[in-house]
């Protein structure tokens, strides 16, 4: 591939486990991702608050959006409340997580795999009445961490009924970080055959080491779509062991070094990195960020 199209999670994804920050941190970090030249990002979600009560202040993050004109704006739902909610603040373009597996569905969403996917249709006439799109986020689509792994038939036929029941597009969540290349480019690779002309896109931890090879694995495969959050912050509060997602700064080193344009600045990512690190109060797991950015070689003495 000779390009990628990052979305930055961090403000979702990378918050949702935090203590909760103010809202003119927020709008920090987001000063500071919009410089990076990241153009999507994955700002809030619109769950209850008494679940995720780092998220709490959804309606009023959305309601500053305005300042970034240029960025492409996408809120998480978990059902059809949250969707109300998300078009009600203003955005259109969803996104709506159904778990691979009725133990995280239950544990993630109080409902069945099947009683989530039966909202589909709802959730994306709200979506496209408001002007946006529905993007289905299959969230432990290889493995989860109470029912073990996921078959690829259950993945593939859910990313199938998901778009035929309205979903625009899909993203593979390896929601606790355990897949590995050849498991994704088997996943891959079957739901392109189930849905051929459907947008993918993937959504990797890197909770046991194994993200980065992912992201070249779902490359390889022909997916140009990568979630990543600025210095690997974020996790699951609703899947035991799911730590960090994979680093914006990492994949972007990764790919720009290996010949992929990122259309980020590697440099204006590790700055929002510090960002981050200050509002969050706490160290980052990102290598790159941690070792200093990329080798700068000092010369000889």
């Amino acid at each position: 591939m000779s390009s990628v199209n990052l979305r930055e999670v961090g403000l979702r994804d990378g918050l949702q486990l935090e203590t909760p920050i103010p809202l003119a941190a927020k709008l920090d970090i987001l000063d500071a991702v919009a410089a990076t030249g990241v153009r999507r990002v994955e700002v809030t979600s619109f769950v209850s608050p008494s679940a995720v009560p780092a998220l709490a202040d959804a309606e009023q993050l959305a309601a500053e959006l305005g300042r970034w004109p240029d960025l492409a704006f996408s809120a998480l739902v978990a059902g059809r409340g949250g969707a109300r909610r998300a078009v009600a603040a203003g955005m259109a373009d969803l996104e709506y997580v159904i778990s691979a597996s009725d133990g995280h569905s239950l544990a993630n969403a109080r409902r069945t795999t099947d009683e989530a996917v039966a909202a589909v249709p709802d959730i994306a006439k709200l979506s496209h009445e408001a002007g946006g799109r529905l993007e289905a986020i299959l969230a432990v689509a290889w493995d989860c961490p109470f029912d073990g792994r996921t078959a690829v038939s259950r993945t593939v036929d859910l990313a199938r009924r998901a778009v035929d029941l309205g979903a625009d597009e899909l993203c593979f969540g390896d929601t606790i970080g355990t897949t590995v290349p050849g498991r994704v480019t088997e996943l891959l690779g079957r739901v392109r055959e189930a849905c051929p002309d459907v947008e993918l896109g993937v959504h990797f931890h890197n909770t046991r080491g194994s993200g980065l090879a992912c992201v070249l694995a779902a490359l390889q495969a022909g997916v140009t779509k990568i979630d990543a959050s600025v210095g690997g912050l974020g996790g699951c509060p609703f899947a035991p062991g799911a730590s960090g997602n994979i680093a914006t700064e990492e994949v972007v080193y990764l790919l720009e070094e290996s010949g992929v344009d990122t259309g980020v600045d590697l440099g204006k990512v590790l700055e929002a990195a510090v960002v981050v690190e200050r509002a969050v109060g706490h160290g980052l797991p990102s290598n790159l960020y941690r070792a200093g950015g990329p080798n700068r070689p000092r010369g000889r003495g």
